[in-house]
């Protein structure tokens, strides 16, 4: 039986016959490596975070004081990280989280393509980001078989975010993750001092002008007249939602429907009572908000006020040991987000997919070494605040 911890053995291997690794496989080196390739401009908005960055920092920095006690005398020869998520058996917890950026972290400008590319090599699933420079249609045919699931940003105007949902409906996505937290971006000063917001600059906004309502919105299509195109989006970016919009939000598909940003018990509460099918622990990877709480502190009360949802999570996830412990904290599924972005800088679809491939061979050597053959296993070992 083959295991994601066989990557070690393959990088050894060849080793020996003289050949290294072309990327880092921790996220210190792949930083810096990617640090360096980057433009400024994609840089700064992909790396930054909200005032000081403290809370971004923290949501990294709060995985140290969670561990987990090792078992022994258990046989772990046999590893099992598969999970069922809405109806889909996947074969590992991680999955990739939206990165509205992706689009233009290759040098081709088709970053999110390469993300499924990466996610069909890997088998994890994509959650696509509405921000996106390849048209939805496209990123889902190159998932091809692989499940993947639509991000939304909820445009003020109706009309206009029905037809994204159907679109990513028709498409083939599995579920429709609604963002709550960003109907207004936070304060960020690294892409504020370089007066650097990539989006009013016609970056990864295909999904719009592709839309036919968007379209409908202009005197004259985005490609003839992108600066009012631009404008237009602008304009009609960020539906302030509230509960009162469940109902609505719920009419629009018959996908499961997932609430991110959920980090307080009783927002969890509140969504499963008013119809939401997941709940997504999630502070935005601390770029929209300052001084909060580490995402990891939450999920525990999270989960707990959810019962049998299932509860997805990222923010802070750097290690496949930072996978496991949010596991172990009741997650059921761990995104992953500024990593494999940066994997994309560096190698495209093959440079996101070796990130994959590395956060799933420790996360299963881990389990491996601390006696947890199974995600059950680690599940019921939980994990101790130190």
């Amino acid at each position: 039986m083959a295991h994601y911890g066989d990557l070690q053995n393959e990088i050894y291997g060849a080793g020996v016959r003289g050949t290294l690794p072309t990327l880092p496989v921790d996220f210190a080196l792949l930083e810096a490596r990617a640090t360096a390739a980057m433009p400024p401009a994609v840089l700064s908005y992909l790396q930054g975070g909200c005032g000081d960055e403290f809370t971004q920092r923290h949501n990294a920095e709060a995985f140290r004081h969670w561990g987990m006690t090792p078992r022994m005398m258990v046989d772990c020869t046999k590893r099992d990280l598969s999970i069922e998520l809405f109806g889909l058996t996947l074969p590992s917890p991680l999955f990739m989280a939206p990165v509205g950026i992706n689009g233009i972290c290759t040098q081709d400008g088709h970053g999110d393509l390469a993300a499924a590319e990466a996610s069909a090599i890997t088998r994890v699933p994509l959650v696509a980001s509405t921000l996106s420079n390849d048209p939805l249609e496209k990123v889902a045919a190159t998932l091809g078989d692989m499940p993947g699931f639509f991000q939304l940003y909820t445009p003020k105007d109706k009309a206009l975010a029905e037809s994204l949902v159907h679109r990513a409906e028709a498409a083939g996505f599995k579920a429709i993750v609604v963002t709550l937290d960003t109907w207004v971006t936070g304060w960020r000063p690294r892409d504020l001092n370089a007066a650097n917001f990539p989006q009013l600059r016609g970056a990864v906004l295909m999904n719009y002008f592709s839309d036919p309502v968007f379209r409908a919105l202009l005197a004259r299509p985005p490609e003839e007249d992108p600066a009012t195109a631009i404008g237009t989006w602008a304009a009609t970016f960020g539906k302030v939602l509230t509960w009162a919009d469940m109902a609505w939000l719920r009419s629009m598909t018959k996908l499961p429907i997932i609430l991110k940003g959920i980090c307080h018990p009783d927002d969890a509460r509140r969504a499963i009572d008013e119809g939401a099918d997941g709940i997504y622990c999630s502070n935005h990877g601390g770029r929209q908000a300052n001084g909060g709480i580490a995402a990891i502190d939450m999920l525990p009360g999270v989960v707990a006020a959810s019962g049998k949802t299932p509860v997805l999570f990222d923010s802070g996830i750097r290690s496949g040991s930072d996978v496991v412990k949010a596991l172990a904290l009741g997650a059921t599924a761990v995104g992953v987000g500024r990593p494999y972005a940066y994997g994309l800088a560096l190698g495209g679809a093959a440079g996101a997919a070796h990130v994959l491939k590395c956060l799933l061979a420790e996360a299963d050597l881990l389990m491996a070494v601390n006696g947890y053959p199974t995600i059950a296993d680690v599940r019921a070992a939980g994990a101790i605040r130190q």
